[in-house]
């Protein structure tokens, strides 16, 4: 009697929640309702575009799609080569976010069509690049307007985790290196666990699918958001060969570079040598705070069921920190010899300035990170936010994605660490840097950890030849849209 009594509110109540929700479903950031056939016109390309491009991409052939151009313009259809006001391409990685992954690329499928919705594990985005884009382009060179203008501005959305906005974006950055400007800007839907780059463009730190509406929302603020700019840095590996890297897919292996004469070189240079090279967006880093993360996916990769939501996630990282000894320091036979300052060597270049500086390194310091962005670790700040008086005492200037520089700091045990990603205190800072030289030479260790944009790996170390790392900015930038909160 009770229950049946009190079903009629419950529900008066639910039907009042979902008429709310319904209507936050249909508005935009305004809170103006966004017509669906509207957005439509607007993002979706000509069906002898798509098929165009679909075609040269399943090719690898520019021209494979050419006979949907030829069929269009001798047929005389002028309404088929009417260019959309605001083009999208979406790159979904359908096994981030659990089964959100999937759902949301079905569902963007459905609104804009497959052609213009790309699963990242069947089409890569250098792919696109190489035939998609280049497809469009062909068409443009043999007049027809639509593809020109539909080029011109087209905005791309990538679905996915940092890693994966990290890989769109050094495919795109292939056009400034090839001439083929502009580069179509980038918003995100944060699929990942971090999430950092989304959350520095104001696309925020995670992704409900449970509202469906918002799909719209979310494509209508991708083509009417202003853009901004994102600073990327390369990451150059020169050491002794013979040794061998298992390198994440950010490092790829190259031929030998030539390290910077300006800046001495200490003790002898090897033979021959082994370099690798890398592009990241977000971060850096060397020592415990790698370790940790690549006995994480190690054990991920090994065990997949074993890391399965965040919550586990947490609980496994804790687990690695302890046994690491980065919390339980007197468990460890010799911890001073964890201490970076012991194998490791760090030059910088400051901002317009065209001399190294050597920056001497605490000993305590466990770990080295250079930061990109605001957001480290799923949304914490490590570098702080510095006032004024400080700023002008340390010569830092306020830190930004698009200034050319990287914060430089350090994390001593895991108590120090811990304080810093609860935002108690601010992480040791070392220094704000244009370039970054570190010198590595292995000593009592064998190996030490490394990590870019959270892919870890495991760097040998030489007792008799250093390892050298250089990091310096890419000439440039890349375009990015800009969510709410920015």
């Amino acid at each position: 009697m009770e229950s049946s009594g009190s079903e009629p509110s419950m529900n008066k109540t639910s039907s009042k929640s979902s008429s709310v929700i319904e209507s936050i479903r249909g508005c935009s950031l305004a809170g103006v309702r966004i017509p669906k056939g509207e957005l439509k016109r607007k993002i979706t390309m000509p069906e002898y575009l798509r098929f165009a491009i679909r075609d040269a991409m399943a090719a690898k052939d520019i021209d494979a799609g050419k006979h949907h151009f030829d069929s269009v313009s001798k047929g005389g259809d002028a309404t088929g080569l009417v260019a959309p006001e605001l083009p999208l391409v979406v790159f979904v990685n359908s096994k981030s976010g659990g089964r959100h992954g999937s759902e949301l690329k079905s569902r963007l499928q459905d609104f804009m069509g497959e052609e213009q919705v790309f699963d990242l594990q069947n089409v890569k985005p250098h792919e696109f690049v190489q035939y998609g884009l280049a497809c469009m382009e062909n068409f443009a060179a043999l007049g027809d307007c639509c593809a020109k203008e539909t080029r011109e501005r087209l905005r791309i959305i990538v679905a996915g985790g940092d890693g994966t906005v990290g890989w769109v974006l050094g495919c795109l950055g292939e056009l400034h290196e090839q001439g083929r400007e502009p580069v179509p800007p980038t918003a995100i839907i944060p699929l990942g666990t971090g999430n950092d780059l989304s959350r520095s463009f104001g696309w925020g730190g995670s992704f409900s699918i449970k509202w469906k509406a918002a799909i719209k929302r979310i494509l209508d603020r991708a083509i009417n958001a202003p853009l901004g700019r994102l600073d990327s840095w390369n990451l150059v590996i020169s050491m002794p060969a013979g040794a061998e890297l298992d390198t994440p897919y950010a490092l790829k292996h190259t031929e030998e570079v030539a390290l910077d004469q300006d800046l001495e070189i200490e003790g002898p240079l090897p033979k021959e040598v082994s370099c690798y090279q890398g592009v990241f967006y977000n971060y850096f880093s060397i020592g415990m705070d790698a370790q940790v993360a690549y006995g994480f996916h190690q054990l991920r990769n090994e065990k997949p069921y074993l890391a399965q939501g965040r919550i586990a996630n947490k609980i496994i990282y804790s687990g690695y920190c302890c046994k690491q000894g980065w919390f339980f320091t007197p468990c460890m036979n010799d911890p001073s010899l964890r201490g970076l300052k012991n194998i490791l060597r760090m030059h910088i270049k400051r901002l317009n300035c065209p001399n190294w500086e050597l920056i001497t390194l605490p000993a305590s310091i466990r770990s080295i990170v250079a930061l990109n962005l605001s957001s480290y670790a799923s949304g914490r700040n490590p570098w702080g936010n510095l006032k004024p008086e400080y700023l002008e005492k340390k010569g830092f200037v306020e830190a930004n994605s698009d200034d050319g520089l990287m914060e430089i700091f350090g994390l001593k045990q895991g108590w120090h660490a811990s304080f810093v990603m609860a935002d108690l205190i601010s992480a040791k800072h070392l220094a704000q840097a244009a370039a970054i030289r570190f010198e590595l030479r292995g000593g009592t260790w064998r190996e030490c950890f490394m990590q870019m944009d959270g892919e870890p790996w495991k760097q040998p170390m030489n007792n008799e030849y250093s390892t050298f790392l250089d990091i310096k900015a890419v000439p440039f930038q890349s375009i990015m849209v800009k969510g709410e909160n920015n």
